[in-house]
C-alpha cells in the first residue's frame, strides 16, 4: 500500500467514525475493517472518467440478499450494443422518469427498519429503491448489467445516500433520485464509498473517491 492510499483510508476513517449517518457508522466496520485484495482483473488502471475498485468489501447490509431477490441486480453479459449516445439518451428519460413516479419515503417509516433494498412499493421508496428501479427498467431496455452499477456514497451534506452509475467508455455517470440532471461522478461532489464490481456486480468494491476523500 502507497503512502498516499494509506493517507486516503485514514481520512476516510476519520471521518467515518464521527459521521452522524448510519453509513458512517456502518463503513466503520465494513469498508475499512473487513477489506480484503480484490482480482487483478479489477485493479487494472482505468481512464481518469472512471472510478477505481480500491479493495474487496462486504455489500451494504440492506443488500446481502439482493441478488437472490433480483437476479438481474447482480446479472452479467447481454444487453444491446448502444451507443454512448443512446446509452445516456435512455438514461436520462428513465432517471426522470422514476424521480418523478416515486415518491420518496424512509425504509423506517415504509418497513419499521433502518435498512432495506427493494424495489419500491406504491407508497414509495428511499434512494436504494430508486437505485435498483433505475436499473430494472434499463436492463430491461437492453443496456447491460454490468454497466449498470449502484454506488454508495456521502452527500454534499455528509448523509448517507445512494445512486446508480451508468459506466461506459467515456467516464462513469451519475443518476440521482435528488436531480434531473446526469453528471459525471466527479461533479456530484458526493463521497463515494462502494459500488458493485463492475467484473462481479454481484460482490461489491470499495471507492473511497471523490468529495471528503480528494480533500
Amino acid at each position: 500500500m502507497t503512502h498516499s492510499e494509506t493517507d486516503r483510508e485514514r481520512r476516510g476513517s476519520a471521518f467515518l467514525t464521527g459521521a452522524k449517518s448510519r453509513i458512517g457508522r456502518m463503513m466503520v466496520v465494513a469498508a475499512l475493517a473487513g477489506i480484503v485484495p480484490v482480482s487483478s482483473d479489477a485493479t487494472q488502471p482505468r481512464p481518469v472518467n472512471h472510478m477505481v475498485a480500491r479493495k474487496a468489501i462486504a455489500a451494504p447490509s440492506g443488500a446481502k440478499a439482493l441478488c437472490v431477490q433480483h437476479s438481474w441486480a447482480c446479472a452479467r453479459g447481454g444487453g444491446a450494443h448502444l451507443s454512448e449516445r443512446a446509452a445516456m439518451k435512455l438514461a436520462h428519460k428513465v432517471n426522470v422518469s422514476v424521480n418523478k413516479k416515486v415518491r420518496p419515503i424512509s425504509d423506517r417509516a415504509q418497513y419499521g427498519v433502518d435498512e432495506r433494498w427493494d424495489l419500491p412499493t406504491r407508497r414509495g421508496g428511499d434512494c436504494e429503491d430508486f437505485a435498483l428501479l433505475k436499473k430494472k427498467q434499463l436492463v430491461e431496455a437492453g443496456i447491460s448489467p454490468e454497466t449498470l452499477l449502484i454506488a454508495t456514497v456521502l452527500d454534499r451534506n455528509r448523509g448517507a445516500h445512494a445512486v446508480l452509475v451508468l459506466r461506459t467508455s467515456g467516464g462513469d455517470y451519475v443518476l440521482d433520485n435528488l436531480g434531473n440532471r446526469i453528471k459525471p461522478w466527479r461533479d456530484t461532489g458526493y463521497s463515494f464509498i462502494r459500488m458493485q464490481d463492475p467484473n462481479r456486480p454481484d460482490r461489491w468494491v470499495a471507492v473511497l473517491a471523490g468529495g471528503v476523500f480528494d480533500a
